[in-house]
């Protein structure tokens, strides 16, 4: 395999840091991961893997230990914020039964991955942030503490504030969105099924399902504002506020939003695709390469299937031709991915209560008639199986 004994440096101690590490040293390399953070825990807050990025935990034979600590999602409910009542359902069991769909939280993933990785003889380094990224025939990232590390081959899995990607790319400025969106976790006191309900309301939704065999519920609400919100998942605020912007919602909603003590706050903003996703032994994947809104639920499927096929790349071919099919596979579907989820909150923030309601009604009236076709749109990206679509 021509990744046998090869060094390659992970900048990035997340989901699809941890991922591309152990895809890499099931072929053979030699990994070190390097992570800013103190130890490897992600905020808390949860996400969903959706079939295709199952696909990936599969490969890497963490299958069951993921199923294990996650609950395996039944449906998709769109519904009315004011009183909570179902306007569309998506039937999660009528995909392929070799389609997993997981709730599952962050914190739960990284640790599953970061034990496999340490099981593997992978070197995860805590308290290494890095400062910059110098590409070249032996890439080098210099680190805030003065120390430099040369390596074969270097992966920027370092998130939206990457230094690879600057170090391939230059400086882009982002643009708000003129959106922010809380998010927390509370007990499920509602009884919540295993399902993800995507309340909408005029100019704001809120996305919750559970996690943990059902104890907690994962939120996320999202606002429409036009003041400016500092971008970043690191930042409170007050419960208050939250509610405030809610107060419209009614149903189990309100009262998981009841809940809610400390909840996380961010401006969503857009990045632009990397046009550059590699360069002088510097490949980057995840957020890094193509930062995406949170509305189709894809980032840490994206991140997944940009591991595996990075190190498929790489063990298929040497030199810059196994950079540049890994950015040729990815490129296109990530950009897809990425629009689809920039078009995706409109539709759930219908201002005009005629045109909602009847929006509601088509919706409503299509899942009655032709619910396996509510779910076919969906299959360009559950369906889709980059294990199969790259081997190395």
């Amino acid at each position: 395999m021509a990744l046998d004994g090869r060094g390659i440096t992970v900048l990035g101690g997340g989901i699809g840091g941890l991922a591309v590490a152990l895809a890499l040293r099931a072929r053979g390399a030699d990994v070190i991961v390097l992570e800013q953070a103190e130890a490897l825990t992600e905020v808390g807050a949860g996400l969903q893997i959706s079939p295709n990025g199952f696909r990936v935990i599969e490969a890497l034979g963490l299958a069951q230990a993921l199923a294990a600590r996650a609950c395996r999602a039944r449906a998709v409910s769109l519904r009315d914020h004011r009183r909570g009542s179902e306007v569309l359902r998506l039937d999660l069991a009528r995909l392929p039964a070799d389609q997993g769909y997981f709730f599952v939280h962050r914190a739960d993933l990284v640790d599953l991955l970061a034990t496999a990785a340490r099981a593997a003889g992978i070197q995860v380094r805590l308290l290494q942030r890095a400062a910059k990224v110098v590409p070249g025939a032996r890439p080098v990232v210099e680190m805030a503490n003065g120390d430099r590390l040369e390596s074969e081959i270097l992966i920027g899995a370092d998130g939206l504030q990457s230094v690879a990607r600057l170090a391939l790319n230059g400086v882009i400025a982002p643009f708000f969105t003129r959106q922010v969106a809380w998010r927390a976790v509370v007990p499920n006191l509602v009884g919540h099924p295993p399902e993800a309900r995507v309340h909408m309301g005029p100019g704001r939704h809120v996305v919750s399902y559970p996690l943990r065999d059902g104890r907690m519920v994962n939120l996320v609400a999202a606002e429409e504002r036009g003041r400016w919100t500092a971008e970043g998942w690191h930042l409170r605020d007050d419960a208050a506020n939250l509610r405030a912007a809610f107060a419209g919602f009614g149903g189990d909603t309100a009262t998981l939003l009841g809940a809610v003590e400390a909840p996380g706050l961010w401006g969503l903003y857009r990045h632009p695709v990397a046009r550059r996703w590699h360069g002088g032994g510097v490949a980057l994947l995840g957020d890094a390469a193509h930062p995406t809104l949170p509305f189709m639920a894809q980032g840490a499927n994206m991140a997944l299937e940009d591991a595996w096929a990075l190190a498929a790349c790489l063990d298929s071919g040497t030199g810059e031709g196994a950079f540049e099919r890994y950015q040729a596979l990815r490129r296109d579907r990530c950009v897809k991915v990425v629009e689809a989820a920039d078009g995706n909150a409109w539709k759930y923030h219908l201002r005009n209560p005629l045109l909602r309601g009847a929006a509601h009604l088509a919706l409503g009236l299509a899942g009655r008639v032709v619910p396996g076709r509510m779910l076919r749109q969906f299959d360009w990206i559950y369906g889709y199986d980059v294990t199969k679509a790259v081997r190395g």
